[in-house]
C-alpha cells in the first residue's frame, strides 16, 4: 500500500521560469539564449542546487562560460526572485491527498539563494509534512544517498512510497530503491497517473 508521495519541486509544483527570468532581466533574442546556456542549461547549474559553491565562485563559473555577457550573467544572478512560478493547482493537489490519509514530502535539487529570493512562489511548503532541498544536504538526485536521506530522515519505506519529478533519470533512480516512480509531463497528467497508481495499489 502506499503512504507517501514525495514531489519534486520544479515543473511540478512550481513553474521553472529561466527564459521568463532573464527577459524580465532585459535580456532577450540571442542574448537570452546564451545567457541561459552559460547558467541554466549549463553544468555550473547542478552546483547552485548542491548547495557547496559561494555564490561568488557560482558566478565565476557561469562567467567563464561566457566571458563576453559577464555583466549580463551578473544581473541576472543578482536577483532570482522571478525565477520560479507556483502552479494554482499545487496546494490543492496536496490538501486532497492529505485529506485522503496520504502524507506528503519533497525531495528538490534546489538552491538556497533560490528559496530565499524566490520564496513567495513556495506557499505550498506550509502544506507538507517535510522534505529535503539538495543545498540542505549537499547531494543532487539522481545520486541514491539523497532518496536514502529522505527516507531515513522521516522513517519511509520505499515501497510505501511514489516518486513524482520531471526528469526521468531522477525517476528511475528513485525506482532502483523501490518506489513507485511518476515521469511528470504536466500537472493534469501526473494527477491521472497517481489517481490510478494509488487506485490500483490500494486494491491490492
Amino acid at each position: 500500500m502506499i503512504k507517501n508521495i514525495i514531489f519534486d519541486i520544479g515543473n511540478v509544483l512550481v513553474d521553472y521560469c529561466w527564459e521568463d527570468h532573464i527577459v524580465r532581466c532585459g535580456f532577450q533574442g540571442e542574448t537570452k539564449e546564451r545567457i541561459g546556456r552559460a547558467m541554466m542549461l549549463s553544468d555550473t547549474w547542478q552546483e547552485v542546487d548542491r548547495g557547496v559553491w559561494t555564490e561568488e565562485e557560482l558566478l565565476a563559473g557561469f562567467i567563464a562560460n561566457d566571458r563576453e555577457l559577464e555583466q549580463e550573467i551578473r544581473a541576472v544572478f543578482s536577483d532570482l526572485s522571478t525565477l520560479l512560478r507556483e502552479r494554482s493547482g499545487s496546494i490543492p493537489w496536496l490538501r486532497s491527498l492529505k485529506a485522503d490519509g496520504y502524507q506528503v514530502y519533497y525531495l528538490s535539487n534546489f538552491s538556497e539563494k533560490v528559496k530565499r529570493e524566490a520564496g513567495k512562489e513556495l506557499t505550498f511548503l506550509n502544506e507538507m509534512d517535510g522534505g529535503i532541498m539538495s543545498y540542505t544536504v549537499q547531494v543532487i538526485k539522481p545520486t541514491p544517498e539523497i532518496y536514502r536521506k529522505l527516507l531515513e530522515k522521516y522513517g519511509l519505506s520505499a515501497e510505501e512510497s511514489v516518486f513524482l519529478d520531471d526528469s526521468d533519470a531522477n525517476v528511475q533512480a528513485a525506482k532502483a530503491l523501490g518506489m513507485e516512480g511518476i515521469l511528470v509531463t504536466s500537472q493534469e497528467q501526473a494527477k491521472k497517473e497517481l489517481h490510478e497508481l494509488l487506485e490500483g495499489r490500494n486494491r491490492e
